[in-house]
């Protein structure tokens, strides 16, 4: 019986073990908490909170507004979005998944943070049923300390 176990188990258990551990959702180790500055009436601002404690991260919102705080962080004006958050030392600008915050504070990279500049329809917190079934590309960057950026992933593209 532990045979059978063990032989019908183990294809699950292999892929599990391929897979990096950024990739496996929400983990053990609990997440630093992420401070969000956002404006208090933003629907979608909300959301996007709403979407990451859905997914297990513990957040502190200030309904202030973001630039000042998008300003004193570093974050060039390019990158702007609806709001900004710091979680482990990475500033996260816009709607960006949970799947690379998550990666960010893995793989940690000399690196200011992720930005998805703009409010992609699809995006988390732009994805609601007012949107219907409309998913635009959107890239997630990579904001280098210089403030150049390179794509960290893409979504909805071929």
């Amino acid at each position: 019986m532990q045979r059978r176990t063990l032989l019908t188990s183990a294809p699950a258990l292999a892929a599990a073990l391929a897979l990096p551990a950024w990739s496996q959702g929400p983990s053990a180790t609990p997440l630093p908490v992420m401070q969000v500055w956002k404006d208090p009436n933003c629907g979608c601002c909300n959301d996007w909170v709403d979407y990451l404690r859905r997914d297990g991260f513990r957040i502190q919102t200030f309904d202030t507004g973001n630039t000042a705080m998008r300003r004193r962080l570093g974050l060039p004006m390019q990158y702007a979005s609806c709001h900004t958050a710091l979680i482990g030392g990475y500033v996260v600008e816009g709607h960006v998944n949970a799947r690379e915050i998550r990666r960010i504070l893995a793989e940690k990279p000399e690196a200011l943070g992720l930005a998805v500049p703009g409010m992609p329809v699809g995006s988390p917190g732009m994805d609601g049923p007012e949107y219907g079934d409309r998913r635009d590309p959107y890239d997630v960057l990579l904001v280098l300390r210089d403030g150049s950026s390179r794509v960290y992933q893409s979504y909805f593209r071929s």
